[in-house]
């Protein structure tokens, strides 16, 4: 398929929603832009978009060419740096996709990136669901749990992440700190709103905390964490988090059960381009911390 302009023109109505955008940012005039799409539809055999009044949007034939699409914008530019002998500085954006325990550990790393390439912007998205790489969804994805098993992922550890019971100053300096970690009456909880067996600490929380004993719960964990730091109640944050936030206070010995096996998730087309492998050398530098 000899097609290549107007696949980009395509990538750019998809990423920016209207041809009037696309058209100025590549500087075409707009029936030039729906001229490319038209003859990119007609190659293909199918329908990329749907006009409405809002602009355009993508049918499943169009996510596929957007897919296609993205990776070849980032491969291009990737090779581009490269035959200019390496760009002093990585530029565009680069997209991580995380879940919230990982905040902590990963701003260190974000800050050295940044450092060395002030004007790559890092999107973070948090969120339980594993990003679909192979729709440009995310450069990068730090997972817990099982492996991920998709044939065409690159996932190697990230290490583990630790989780304990946590008071913050606030707290104890009203309500004190459980006595010898083991009474916890009088004690109030804040709890993540997460089915108990999805949860390391679940089966601890099953046989210590009475419905009555929580102050607040919530389905977002990054909610909970705030909650625990205003001193609302005790809460179960990230180890990592913990040291990053300061003045938090463990309150139960370390418990190995209540590790996570952290994966660093990448798209094997991406995976060696140079703006991913300038962000993993610090996200691998964090890891090693762990």
């Amino acid at each position: 398929m000899d097609k290549w302009t107007e696949l980009r023109t395509a990538y750019w109505v998809a990423k920016l929603g209207t041809v009037s955008a696309a058209a100025q940012t590549l500087g075409f005039h707009r029936a030039t832009v729906n001229r490319h799409i038209d003859a990119l539809e007609a190659e293909i055999g199918g329908t990329i978009f749907i006009r409405h009044a809002r602009g355009y949007a993508l049918t499943d034939v169009g996510q596929d060419v957007l897919r296609v699409a993205q990776k070849t914008e980032e491969l291009i530019n990737d090779l581009a740096g490269r035959v200019q002998g390496g760009k002093a500085q990585i530029e565009g954006e680069i997209k991580l996709t995380i879940l919230a325990p990982f905040a902590g550990l990963l701003m260190g790393a974000i800050r050295q990136f940044r450092a060395q390439n002030p004007h790559c912007v890092v999107h973070v998205d948090v969120g339980d669901d594993l990003a679909k790489l192979e729709y440009g969804e995310a450069h990068i994805a730090l997972r817990a749990g099982s492996k991920p098993n998709h044939p065409d992922y690159v996932v190697t550890p990230f290490g583990n992440v630790g989780f304990n019971l946590y008071a913050h100053d606030r707290y104890i300096a009203r309500h004190g700190l459980p006595d010898q970690g083991t009474d916890f009456t009088g004690h109030t909880f804040v709890l993540p709103d997460f089915p108990r067996e999805r949860l390391p600490f679940g089966a601890w929380i099953n046989d210590h905390i009475k419905p009555e004993m929580i102050a607040m719960s919530s389905h977002d964990i990054r909610v909970a964490s705030e909650a625990v730091i205003a001193g609302v109640g005790l809460g179960f944050i990230g180890d990592a988090e913990a040291q990053e936030r300061g003045k938090l206070t463990a309150v139960l010995p370390s418990n190995p059960d209540w590790n996570v096996t952290g994966w660093i998730v990448t798209h094997v087309d991406l995976h060696r381009t140079e703006k991913v492998q300038a962000m993993l050398q610090y996200i691998r530098a964090s890891a090693s911390r762990l």
